[in-house]
């Protein structure tokens, strides 16, 4: 049964709460619900930086050569500076 004030976690359906876990609570029992957002996990793997990285994923030579050529253009547009 459910305890007052007791946190129980679910999923977002829409406009519906999917609890993991039976509450005791006859169906049409009216409730007041308080949301939280739980935090993302983070992902140690790097599996993350390997999605943002687009069709670079699997280059990193190509990425590496187009970020070494971008440094050089940088360079060539640069004006010298005056003393």
């Amino acid at each position: 049964m459910l305890a007052n004030d007791e946190n129980l976690r679910g999923i977002v359906h829409g406009k519906v709460i999917q609890l993991e876990t039976e509450i005791g609570l006859p169906d049409g029992q009216e409730v007041t619900v308080s949301v939280r957002p739980l935090e993302a996990k983070r992902d140690a793997s790097g599996e993350g930086l390997r999605r943002s990285a687009g069709a670079w994923a699997d280059d990193p030579d190509g990425l590496d050569e187009y970020l070494k050529e971008i440094r050089h253009a940088r360079q060539l547009d640069r004006p010298g500076i005056e003393p």
